[in-house]
């Protein structure tokens, strides 16, 4: 072998020494560059791993993100798969509209990051608001709907038939109503 062709191989055995110890290089670079992602990715889901009993239920809504003043209520936007207009139409009258997943930073983590939508939806149901007086009212008005239907029950039971004697009378013939409050049970799954 000639002396040029020793020096040529010589050559050739250096640039391919360079050129694994680069990529050598460069993958080690890339590791400890996916290693430091991996990292700093794993800080930030220990940020927020503190709230996984919050997480338990899908439908959690940290109070710390309802603005003064507002309500926040999970409501139906799918039956089956299917909207139902009339409903939508009897939110919007009650004074309900959809939260918009834009508003902060803290709405928009409630939703993936290539979320196209403009509100906050989980399981058919959408995130609506309401001011927070209105929501009273209409509180207030089914408790005095509700408190009516118990009198007038009680009125029923209470009064006796025409041409009988009134129950009122004798009291072991008046009819016994209790009211009581409890916990009823809740099935666990």
């Amino acid at each position: 072998m000639s002396e040029i062709a020793k020096a040529v191989g010589r050559r050739r055995n250096i640039i391919a020494d360079t050129v694994e110890a680069e990529g050598i290089a460069a993958a080690t670079s890339r590791a400890e560059s996916s290693l430091d992602r991996a990292r700093k990715r794993a800080q930030e889901l220990r940020g927020h791993m503190d709230d996984t009993a919050e997480s338990a239920d899908e439908f959690y809504v940290p109070l710390d993100i309802i603005p003064d003043g507002w309500t926040y209520e999970w409501k139906r936007r799918l039956t089956f798969n299917k909207e139902d207009p009339a409903y939508a139409v009897q939110l919007a009258r009650d004074g309900w509209e959809p939260v918009p997943v834009g508003r902060c930073r803290r709405h928009r983590a409630m939703m993936p990051a290539d979320w196209s939508g403009t509100t906050i939806e989980r399981h058919g149901m959408v995130l609506m608001e309401r001011p927070e007086e209105i929501t009273r009212e209409f509180r207030e008005r089914d408790l005095r709907r509700a408190r009516a239907q118990v009198r007038v029950k009680e009125q029923q039971l209470s009064a006796a038939p025409e041409g009988t004697l009134p129950r009122d009378v004798d009291s072991r013939i008046a009819p016994k109503i209790k009211k009581s409050f409890a916990p009823i049970a809740v099935p666990e799954e």
